[in-house]
């Protein structure tokens, strides 16, 4: 039920409302400079929501490391209100604290051993802050709340401050294939279990198979997770097991039948993994680091076998799912570097024994958070881990603006040389193709829309009739895979 309340306030906001010798990347000077603000700000109206992005999710607890925060309200559409003014106060649960943009003090509500509060107020639309790490390596809980609103958080995760921080070097920057594919993709993994409460789909006032009708309006990828084992007790499906290899074999018939390509994502747990909880399955408990690094490897060869004998291998495969913190924690989490990429690793190499010409994911939450994300995949190039394609997730709650994405990508393309993918986003749904399609040298390789059919900012209502969101993909597929 945690789930289903998580979903629900997720949906409110987002309803009301983020080889060898690489080249030199050219960027021309719209490219470099264009400006997506007019797409997600207004100059007035009323608040309706928070909105609070951290430009860092991982930290070094050093005492010293510091994490921009950014504060903002958006309207009952999603727009950001560029003249807001509104008093918040942001709390703290862990070793943190809180400081002004120009290192002032803020007022102080309650500081105690587990919780500090302080007052602060948005002023013309946005209020920036620092949060300073301290030398405690757990987890920090940052809170904005206020009155009336939605409350917004994030969960910080500090790292020790010895870790081993490392760089790749000019030879382990390989410059990635362009996938030929461009991908105008949607993730539909709810689909057998809306099908199982008798919901039925519908376009130009016909029943139809809810595939064939993405297909109908330019979509030609369609995207699955796959939980290890979801039916157990505290898996993601009790006893029914959706989203487990049974199902993920039949949606994977459907989805090649009706002509459409397949990403494969492997979530490595039998429940949501995502930044904040990456449960490794209980069939993997008290597996010695060395065993459970060759059970993911046999596991995701065994799942790509299945799949490949019955003629539906997947174009792309993601080795975990926004694994930004990590996978299988505790002895993959990100303060673990160098057993996270050996379970990376791991993963990838199985790919690659299935079927070599398999495109390789990585995907990370962080698709405006510049300085994390390339302090993840410098550490992880560094340490060997080899792929073909990034996958952001962007949702504006959580990763900053459609401008911080804009950067972000073209700072990436930049430094590694890879396609990008934003694999999963709701909000912005015009902006967000626009922006990947367009970026330099043909590096955006497409969008993953998350779960369309009935959640967030969707395409059909609740009786499967097609909403006008769905006509968004024709002008898409036309302007940019015609």
């Amino acid at each position: 039920m945690k789930l289903n309340k998580y979903l629900s306030i997720i949906l409110l906001v987002l309803v009301i409302a983020c080889k060898d010798n690489p080249k030199e990347i050219t960027i021309t000077k719209d490219q470099a400079i264009k400006n997506y603000s007019h797409w997600y700000q207004v100059e007035t109206g009323k608040p309706n929501a928070i909105v609070f992005a951290s430009y860092k999710t991982t930290m070094i607890a050093n005492g010293k490391d510091q994490s921009l925060l950014r504060i903002s309200t958006v309207d009952s559409t999603g727009m950001e209100i560029k003249d807001a003014w509104l008093p918040f106060e942001i709390s703290v649960k862990g070793d943190a604290t809180i400081i002004d943009i120009d290192s002032t003090e803020l007022e102080s509500v309650l500081k105690s051993d587990t919780l500090s509060v302080w007052k602060s107020n948005i002023n013309k639309g946005v209020k920036k802050l620092w949060l300073r790490a301290g030398n405690t390596t757990d987890k920090i809980t940052v809170k904005v709340s206020t009155d009336s609103l939605w409350p917004a958080s994030h969960e910080i995760h500090t790292i020790p401050a010895d870790v081993k921080l490392l760089k790749p070097t000019k030879e382990q920057i390989t410059q990635g294939p362009k996938i030929e594919q461009e991908m105008l993709g949607a993730d539909i993994s709810f689909l057998p279990q809306l099908e199982a409460r008798g919901l039925k789909f519908h376009d130009d006032g016909l029943e139809k198979d809810a595939i064939q009708i993405l297909k109908d309006h330019g979509f030609n990828y369609i995207r699955l997770r796959v939980f290890v084992n979801p039916e157990n007790e505290k898996g993601y499906s009790p006893k029914e097991g959706f989203c487990g290899l049974d199902y993920t074999l039949q949606m994977a018939k459907r989805i090649k039948d009706v002509g459409l390509n397949l990403l494969l994502d492997f979530h490595y747990s039998d429940t949501w993994a995502d930044p904040q909880k990456q449960f490794k399955p209980k069939a993997w408990e008290g597996l010695e680091f060395n065993k459970l690094t060759s059970t993911l490897k046999d596991y995701t060869k065994f799942v790509l076998t299945q799949l490949k004998d019955q003629g539906t291998m997947p174009q792309m495969v993601q080795i975990g799912n926004e694994v930004n913190h990590g996978i299988v924690w505790p002895e993959g989490h990100i303060s673990n570097l160098d057993n996270l990429a050996a379970l990376l690793k791991a993963g990838t190499e199985a790919v690659r024994e299935v079927d070599a010409n398999t495109t390789v994911m990585m995907h990370l939450a962080l698709g405006g958070q510049n300085e994390e994300t390339t302090f993840w995949f410098d550490n992880m190039i560094a340490r060997g881990v080899e792929f073909d394609i990034i996958g952001l997730s962007y949702y504006p709650i959580w990763h900053c603006t459609l401008d911080d994405l804009n950067s972000n990508m073209l700072d990436l393309i930049g430094r590694y040389q890879k396609d990008i993918n934003v694999v999963e986003y709701s909000a912005f749904k015009k902006a967000v193709n626009d922006m990947v399609f367009n970026l330099p040298n043909d590096r955006g390789n497409g969008t993953c829309i998350w779960e369309p059919l009935n959640t967030w900012s969707k395409i059909f209502d609740e009786n499967g009739q097609p909403l006008n969101e769905l006509y968004y993909y024709d002008e898409i597929h036309k302007e940019f895979l015609e």
